[in-house]
């Protein structure tokens, strides 16, 4: 048996210098050392020997079972190594090319038109006032001299969440409760931006969301005129200096006297052509005289205090600052659309 065992040792030893992969040496290991290996069979006739053979037989079988696993354990490292160095080599960075260049966004056209516009009214001594988005019949209409039979309200078509609470039409509630928050007696100075809700169809002019900022002056002895050389600094700030105003009466249940702004085509100066139908101005916002009602729900003396109001859409100024065609693509997501503004 001892014979037996050093021959088993000798091949075992012989084919194990020839392995080439490390499934072949996992079919070696189980060959020779498995439970049903070949010096498990050898040793299983111990039970033969005598009590002074088994002793001797045993060591002998632990030492070929030590010489075979020792070289199996070197194989095994050797073949771990060089899988390791093949894959450091497959996955080998070359740290001194030069980075990748990570892509920039931008900041979105509409917000941009927002920030511009509030940097020309800060520059005039404004304060930015925000409110709610889901807000009370009452801010929204009551207090703003439209009654809820008003017919007026009909241009302003609801998302209502109950009979007092809906997504607001506009941003005027917040003017409203500015105004209730200074007691009726410090002047106000002030511009709301924000995003407003209408039930309108989305086409190329419309959508049932979309951005709006208003402005409200209060004080002693505010004019009509007063209004007028704002507007008039405001898109001369936002379209060019040789940008000209125009107001055209107009009605809004907020403001008495009320009107429409007019400005210059942005596209062919004043001259005429397809953009403005050939009339040389563009409409831009509405605006007028805070109506006395209005004054007196936001706790003001309208007999001591008089202001001027206007509003105008995001949208609208982006679109005649950009020459956008369509004010679905401020919120289609398309990354070719918004590209072109990356650097604005």
């Amino acid at each position: 048996m001892k014979e037996r065992l050093e021959a088993l040792k000798n091949e075992a030893l012989a084919q194990l210098q020839e392995v080439d992969s490390p499934e072949n040496l996992n079919d070696l290991r189980v060959k020779y050392l498995g439970k049903k290996g070949a010096l498990t069979e050898i040793l299983r006739g111990m039970g033969s020997l005598s009590a002074e053979e088994r002793p001797v037989i045993g060591q002998v079988g632990n030492e070929v079972r030590a010489a075979i696993e020792s070289v199996i354990e070197v194989k095994q490292n050797a073949f771990q190594k060089a899988e390791t160095e093949k894959r450091l080599q497959a996955e080998k960075v070359d740290v001194t090319l030069p980075g990748r260049p990570m892509s920039q966004g931008g900041v979105h056209p509409l917000n941009k038109v927002i920030q511009d516009i509030e940097e020309v009214f800060i520059g005039m001594g404004y304060n930015i006032s925000e409110g709610p988005e889901v807000e009370t019949d009452y801010f929204n209409f009551e207090a703003l001299n439209l009654p809820k039979d008003h017919p007026a309200r009909d241009m302003q078509d609801t998302f209502y969440i109950t009979e007092e609470l809906l997504m607001r039409t506009q941003t005027s509630p917040v003017q409203m409760r500015t105004m209730q928050s200074m007691d009726g007696k410090s002047p106000v100075k002030i511009i709301c931006p924000g995003k407003v809700y209408r039930r309108d169809d989305d086409d190329a002019t419309h959508s049932f969301q979309f951005n709006q900022i208003e402005g409200l002056v209060i004080g002693e002895n505010i004019r009509m005129s007063d209004l007028k050389g704002t507007l008039q600094q405001f898109v001369q700030e936002m379209f060019g200096a040789n940008t000209q105003i125009r107001l055209r009466p107009s009605f809004f249940p907020f403001t008495e006297p009320s009107a429409e702004v007019d400005v210059t085509c942005v596209k062919c100066g004043g001259s005429g052509c397809r953009m403005c139908k050939q009339t040389g101005w563009l409409e831009i916002l509405g605006c007028g005289m805070v109506h006395p009602k209005v004054l007196e729900a936001g706790g003001y003396d309208s007999e001591k205090f008089t202001g001027f109001a206007f509003g105008m859409g995001v949208e609208r100024i982006a679109i005649l600052k950009y020459g956008i065609d369509d004010i679905r693509h401020f919120y289609n997501s398309d990354m070719a659309f918004l590209k072109q503004f990356s650097r604005i």
